[in-house]
């Protein structure tokens, strides 16, 4: 099976705007998190080959692996946003419920689209600005915290026992399949998200209130992902830093 070329509104964004190098260093993470693994990549062909979707369970036996291993693949692209992931209930409602994941595309498509409507973003600021600073930015970052916990929640729904540090890798993930670039690491003051790209694009140095949301986004799927945690934002675009940097502290 080939992939097929991106839909014609795809190839109109590609053509009615050049992406700059971090957009298509953040596109080139994104593709590379969900598909960088060969195994990875003929799980995703087989899950597009299954119309009911797959399990880990059934991707496992199928490519001989263990199911946590072949859940940790499923995942990652469901972080991307190639998979999606429903409950199931067991045959004669007896028994756990098991997660399928069903490919998001009829057809096999690798086209990540990082794109930022300056103009939303620009009046988002402005309105935000006519608010006290406190309230715009605690605003900013509860919107983030819901549209977190909603990602997280297509990753993996009513499932919590992962650990803090793989929690933060999968929240890194998501990130990047949604233009920020981003990966976990551990920092002089404990683990951290560092963010290379932001897809708000120069809006956000205009008005950096709206870095409460990114921080937010983090609070959010961690939140689902694992527990609470408190995000503190370390530098960023509009401070004259040249990353976005995210301490988390449980």
């Amino acid at each position: 099976m080939t992939a097929t070329s991106p839909s014609p509104a795809a190839n109109h964004s590609s053509a009615s705007r050049e992406l700059s190098p971090t957009e298509f260093a953040s596109t080139v993470t994104a593709i590379t998190a969900a598909f960088g693994d060969p195994t990875r990549r003929e799980i995703y062909l087989y899950a597009h080959d299954c119309a009911d979707g797959v399990t880990a369970g059934e991707c496992a036996r199928h490519f001989d692996l263990h199911a946590n291993v072949a859940r940790h693949h499923l995942d990652k692209l469901a972080s991307g946003g190639y998979l999606e992931v429903a409950i199931a209930k067991p045959q004669g409602g007896v028994g756990r419920p098991s997660k399928r994941y069903r490919t998001t595309e009829p057809q096999v498509r690798l086209a990540v689209d990082v794109r930022q409507d300056d103009i939303l973003v620009s009046l988002l600021g402005r309105a935000l600005r006519l608010l006290p600073a406190d309230v715009a930015e605690r605003m900013a970052e509860e919107v983030g915290s819901e549209y977190g916990r909603a990602m997280a929640a297509s990753i993996e729904p009513e499932e919590t026992h992962r650990s803090f540090r793989g929690a933060l890798h999968a929240v890194a993930d998501a990130l990047s399949a949604h233009g920020f670039a981003a990966h976990a690491e551990q920092g002089a003051d404990g683990l951290q998200i560092v963010a290379e790209h932001c897809p708000f694009g120069d809006s956000v140095v205009e008005h950096p209130v709206i870095c409460a949301v990114d921080r937010g986004i983090v609070q959010g799927m961690l939140s689902h992902l694992y527990g609470p945690a408190a995000t503190d934002t370390a530098s960023s675009l509009p401070r004259g830093d040249a990353v976005c940097v995210t301490h988390v502290t449980l």
